[in-house]
Parts: C-alpha cells; sequence; structure tokens
C-alpha cells in the first residue's frame, strides 16, 4: 500500500492527493450574491407559519430548540406569534410603549435580555420583528418578517393608524407589494351577557367585519388564532362543546350557549366576515374531510374532562384572488398528547403559497 502515498518531508508536512477542487473564495462570494440578488427581488413571503406560543418567554426558556428546528425545517419568510404575554415598555403609572418591551426592572431586563438572546441566533437573526404588547404579561402579538423583504409597511390597528395599538396588543397589520397581511389574536368570547365577554367579542367582530370590506383595493392574507371555530367539522366533539357551561351558566340568547369559540353566534358572524370579505379558509379549501388525528390546532388539557376535546381555532384565511395560489396549509401538530405543539396548548399552523404569475406585458 506504501506505493500509494508519498513520503512525509522532513518538517512534517505532506502533500494529499486532491480529491476535488473546493470552490474558490470568488466562486463563493459570487454564488452569496446571486441568492440575496435573488432574495431582493422577492415581492412577496410565500411561506407563512401562526402560532399561539401560549407565552412567547415560557417557548424560549423550555422549547427552544423544538421551535428553532421547525423553524429551520419549514424555513418560513413570515411568522406570526399571538399571546406574547410580555410587557410593554414604560414603568408604573406611565404611559406604555406597546411595541416595546419591557425593561425598567431588574426582572424585566433579564426577560427581555433571554428573548435577545434567543432572537439574536440563527435562524431567527434573519427576521426583523414587530411587537404589539398589553401593559401586563397577557394577549400581545409579534410578527416576524425576513429582512429581504425591504418594501413592507407595520401597523398596528385595524384602522391602519401605524402609532395607535389595539387594546392588548391583538393587531399587526403588515402591507407587502401585491398583498395585506393581518395577524390577530381574537379576544375570546366568554361565558356571560358581560362587557369583557360577549359584548367585546361582538363588538371585535364588528370591527373585523368592517376591516375587510374596506380592504377590497389589495388580497388580504388574514392569519392568527381567531378564537372560533366554523363548523362542526372543525371540533373533535360537537355535542360536547355545543352544550358546554361555566358553572351551570345559561345566556338569555339560546345562540351564545356553549364553549367560548364554537357558539353559533360567533360560527355566524364568522361566516358573515368570510363571505363579505370575499374570504377562503385556507385549510379547509385543501381538506375537505375531518381529520381527528390532525385536523385540530388547539386541545384540551391532557387531565379532566377536556382531555383529548380539541378545536381549530387558529387559521390562514386568504382573499378569493390568492386560493388557487395556496400549494399547502397544514396544522403541524397532531393528537391527545399534543405532538408538535412545541409546550403550547396550539400548534403551528403553516401556509405555502406558489408564485405569482408574471403580469402578461402592455403594449
Amino acid at each position: 500500500m506504501k506505493r500509494f502515498f508519498k513520503p512525509i518531508e522532513k518538517d512534517g508536512s505532506a502533500k494529499r492527493p486532491t480529491i476535488s477542487a473546493s470552490p474558490s473564495k470568488q466562486d463563493t462570494e459570487s454564488k452569496k450574491e446571486e441568492e440575496e440578488d435573488l432574495n431582493n427581488k422577492r415581492k412577496e413571503p410565500l411561506k407563512l407559519v401562526t402560532w399561539n406560543a401560549n407565552s412567547f418567554l415560557l417557548r424560549v426558556k423550555n422549547n427552544w430548540p423544538e421551535f428553532t428546528k421547525f423553524v429551520e425545517d419549514f424555513d418560513p419568510d413570515v411568522i406570526a406569534i399571538q399571546e406574547v404575554r410580555m410587557p410593554a415598555a414604560g414603568s408604573k403609572g406611565a404611559p406604555k410603549n406597546p411595541g416595546e418591551l419591557k425593561d425598567d426592572t431588574s426582572s424585566s431586563r433579564e426577560e427581555k435580555q433571554i428573548l435577545m438572546r434567543a432572537l439574536s441566533s440563527p435562524p431567527f437573526v434573519n427576521y426583523q420583528v414587530w411587537w404589539s404588547l398589553a401593559d401586563s404579561k397577557y394577549a400581545g402579538t409579534a410578527l416576524f418578517v425576513k429582512k429581504c423583504f425591504q418594501h413592507v409597511t407595520i401597523s398596528f390597528s385595524l384602522d391602519k393608524s401605524a402609532s395607535k395599538h389595539e387594546p392588548d396588543g391583538r393587531v399587526i397589520l403588515a402591507e407587502f407589494e401585491t398583498f395585506r397581511l393581518l395577524n390577530t389574536y381574537a379576544p375570546n368570547n366568554g361565558w356571560k351577557e358581560e362587557e369583557n365577554s360577549f359584548q367585546r367579542r361582538r363588538k371585535w367582530d364588528k370591527r373585523l367585519l368592517e376591516f375587510v370590506m374596506q380592504c377590497s383595493d389589495k388580497p388580504l392574507i388574514w392569519c392568527g388564532d381567531l378564537n372560533v371555530s366554523h363548523e362542526e367539522i372543525d371540533v373533535s366533539h360537537p355535542e360536547f362543546f355545543s352544550s358546554a357551561r361555566l358553572n351551570g351558566y345559561i345566556p338569555p340568547n339560546k345562540e351564545d350557549c356553549g364553549q367560548p369559540g364554537f357558539t353559533l353566534a360567533e360560527r355566524k358572524r364568522f361566516g358573515a366576515i368570510l363571505k363579505e370579505g370575499r374570504l377562503v379558509d385556507a385549510y379547509r379549501f385543501l381538506h375537505k374531510e375531518k381529520d381527528m388525528e390532525r385536523g385540530f390546532s388547539w386541545s384540551g388539557n391532557p387531565i379532566g374532562k377536556y382531555r383529548g376535546k380539541r378545536m381549530r381555532i387558529d387559521y390562514f384565511v386568504v382573499s378569493e384572488k390568492l386560493k388557487d395560489r395556496i400549494v399547502a396549509c397544514e396544522i403541524n401538530g397532531h393528537g391527545i398528547e399534543l405532538e408538535g405543539f412545541i409546550g403550547s396548548d396550539h400548534c403551528p399552523v403553516s401556509l405555502e403559497l406558489a408564485e405569482s404569475s408574471p403580469e402578461p406585458n402592455q403594449s
């Protein structure tokens, strides 16, 4: 075998046979420039994820490797988060800044540092992040957009005001060149005819209806925890959810009875929003049949009467103009034991669109 090798020189170096030529520095830089040029030419995101994290800080502390792998594997252009549960900046008694994380106390500074360290590492370092936060550790949304999408305008309310934030940080609206993206965390309907229950949700649904009807000039993608299961096919146990009560209380209006998110009143209002806004439920557009294993994005507590009781309340809803571009819309968790839920009671939902067809040249 010695004849295949050259003897080692006195200085200890050895010349080894060349197996394959490695790319030169110039080739590597050229390839990198080509990729950057391609990214810079992209006008719209094609791969999107929505996820109710049920406390983003807890997911960073307890489930970050799993979420990181999910993002690396799917490589989304946009990540929409609900239930951030991080308080807005501002000292006690002072006006709050919902677009910034609180850091005026030792505990809030530590929590912010934990979050920022996680987001400064790959793949999250490739995203620009916007926050819309509540005054306390409640609700809140975040939007991650790849930095290659430079032409994006962000606002934080349903009236498109850049400076005004919705109460509890429930809205982030991104306007790209070819469509709008609305990330919302809808308020829970609750169980009673009270200001912070049925009345709050009615007002929210009314404003959403007005919003979608006023935004017909550009296609819309609406995503997030919408806190409603539209049809019986969207819950695991329709009879259980229809008859659910809190401490035996029965609302005066029969259409308000049942599990929040599955009352007849909420489902009708959601249907009206879809119809009047000419919107399509992307998941149901592709998945016509009930899927007891992978068809639900929220799951009840594995212990107790809600074990195995599941709902689809996290959505991608798109304008009819976009429906033929839907390549995939998937619920990325399954089963009673919450596989793929990444520590939350909700699992990520993903949407993939085909590239838009180039407009014909006008003569």
